[in-house]
């Protein structure tokens, strides 16, 4: 059953999206998304889902802020370099057109558009950390299309094992 509720889950329709952060002590990191939701419009709060194997979930666990970079149609390759490696292995931003925000916040300028939160509520469901901020910024920075995730874009059949998620390795 669990097979056929994966399968399921993968037909939700969402966005693709680098979730990038600073923890408290400088490391910056950035990863794959697609876990993300508008939670309020008035005020504006938005929330991400952190699988709790990516180094991203231990950077986020001591950050004020996180950047969401919404990222446009013809961008796979980006979300593919924060996605298929680790934090841990690789610095992310090596060789990556990145900026900080006022709060110090790596962002990608050239996502479509970016949105910086600051984190008022972290818990942990399963095997994810749900993170909520309010929005401190938000900016569209170029013209275009988001960019849809479809699962089988981003991972053959083979490529996710039993245990395992369609999340990235963050």
């Amino acid at each position: 059953m669990g097979h056929y509720l994966e399968r399921a889950v993968w037909c939700i329709t969402t966005g693709v999206y680098v979730i990038t952060t600073k923890a408290k002590d400088g490391r910056i990191n950035g990863m794959g998304a697609a876990w993300v939701n508008r939670v309020s419009e008035v005020p504006p709060i938005v929330s991400i889902a952190v699988w709790e194997n990516n180094y991203t979930y231990e950077l986020v666990g001591s950050a004020d802020y996180f950047v969401i970079n919404i990222l446009s149609e013809g961008q796979q390759a980006i979300a593919r370099h924060f996605g298929r490696q680790s934090g841990r292995d690789v610095d992310k931003f090596e060789d990556v057109d990145y900026q900080v925000t006022k709060n110090g916040t790596p962002y990608l300028p050239q996502a479509l558009a970016i949105i910086e939160a600051r984190i008022v509520f972290r818990r942990k469901f399963g095997d994810h950390m749900l993170i909520v901020g309010d929005v401190v910024e938000e900016r569209v920075q170029h013209c275009g299309v988001p960019l849809v995730y479809r699962h089988e874009d981003y991972f053959k059949n083979d490529e996710v094992g039993e245990g395992e998620t369609s999340e990235t390795k963050g």
